[in-house]
């Protein structure tokens, strides 16, 4: 029999073709009218996305090189700065901030759980002299979104900034720059954006740009005054990913066509379909404020998490994410992130049912999972 690949993770996702096939093109120099054109309409369409009025920086990196450029280019040495830690990548904040010498006070939460603007306005009165709290919009190993808006509200009337890790969000689940009133955001390329991975986009807030001024932090490849002074020229201060940020442009072609507003709506019904398919069957949701960008699955008791995931990638070539260290096993990750569809989702959800079934779990009739998100796509799509 043949086996086709279904990507299903939270990163990479998959790729339209039309962007794929732009790769393939000539390549051009990235010191030329031509390209400083496509840089430009990129920006815009990043601004776009964003919900900005601000310019947004491309960088060469993975979203992790722009999260420790929002680290490095606002903050100096011994600088006071709060973390919330609900994850993998909540985890990776309090890390580069400590790497740099911050005095880091980090909110260590249980992977799931939610954390509520009144609870971060009371840690803020509890630690006078913030310069920034670091938060993340979709915690990509758990599932989980928070209440960015509401973080706004309360950071935006201290000095601290708000710097948010919109990585996996940005796209899927709503979250406009300006009028949330963020300082730094941070995304990737790999995610809604719908190319491959290697780009990664940060822009800051008026407010962020005064600490810039006085960050005494080291700072030379992800220098953003740099870049700043070379977009005032159309171009980048050092050689740029040409290619993936020709697909990049092509894709926002595809997100500005179909309008942001349904881009967004079409990840809350995969969403909305992922999370009633998997209770239909029995199975518990590990977030307890869930987002749209993907589902985490607590794995049923007497299965083997890890053997759950193999099986579906090797047997199946159904390829969901495991739980992330030191978790794994414990649950499970199905993406509805960027170009993905309605059917994705089913072919999906069949590979889990089968494999639920060849790991000796049957407490479920067969098919119930995409009976149930068949009912919600079905109503969407009429």
């Amino acid at each position: 029999m043949i086996k086709k690949y279904y990507l299903l993770s939270p990163g990479p996702t998959p790729v339209p073709e039309k962007v794929l096939s732009s790769a393939a093109e000539p390549i051009i120099h990235h010191r030329t009218p031509e390209f400083s054109k496509i840089l430009m309409e990129t920006t815009e369409g990043l601004k776009y996305v964003f919900g900005t009025k601000e310019d947004v920086y491309i960088l060469a990196s993975s979203g992790t090189g722009a999260m420790e450029a929002a680290v490095i280019n606002t903050l100096s040495p011994g600088d006071k700065v709060l973390t919330i830690n609900g994850g993998k990548f909540g985890e990776r904040w309090g890390n580069i901030c400590r790497a740099y010498g911050l005095d880091t006070k980090e909110i260590v939460l249980t992977w799931g759980d939610d954390y509520s603007p009144e609870q971060l306005a009371k840690e803020i009165k509890n630690n006078p002299g913030l310069k920034a709290v670091f938060t993340t919009l979709s915690e990509t190993s758990t599932g989980a979104i928070f209440d960015i808006k509401g973080f706004g509200e309360v950071v935006a009337k201290t000095e601290a900034i708000l710097v948010v890790d919109g990585i996996s969000g940005i796209g899927a689940t709503p979250c406009p720059m300006d009028e949330w009133k963020i300082d730094v955001l941070v995304s990737g390329s790999q995610k809604s954006f719908m190319i491959p991975p290697g780009l990664a986009y940060i822009a800051l807030s008026p407010k962020a740009w005064k600490l810039v001024e006085t960050s005494k932090l080291p700072k030379f490849y992800f220098d953003i005054k740099k870049y700043r002074k070379n977009l005032g020229k159309q171009t980048t201060p050092w050689t740029p990913g040409v290619s993936l940020i020709i697909q990049q442009n092509k894709a926002l072609e595809i997100i500005k066509n179909m309008g942001l507003e349904n881009f967004l709506n079409h990840h809350q019904i995969l969403g909305e379909a992922t999370r009633s398919a998997v209770k239909a069957i029995g199975l518990e949701l590990l977030a307890k404020r869930p987002g749209n960008i993907l589902t985490a699955v607590k794995t049923p008791a007497g299965v083997d998490g890890s053997k759950l995931v193999k099986t579906m990638q090797n047997k199946y070539m159904a390829y969901i994410a495991n739980a992330q260290d030191p978790h794994k096993g414990e649950f499970f990750r199905i993406a509805h992130l960027g170009y993905m569809g309605g059917f994705d989702i089913i072919t999906a959800l069949s590979a889990l049912e089968m494999t639920l079934m060849d790991l000796g779990y049957d407490k479920f009739q067969a098919g119930a999972s995409v009976a149930a998100a068949q009912k919600i796509l079905r109503e969407a799509w009429q």
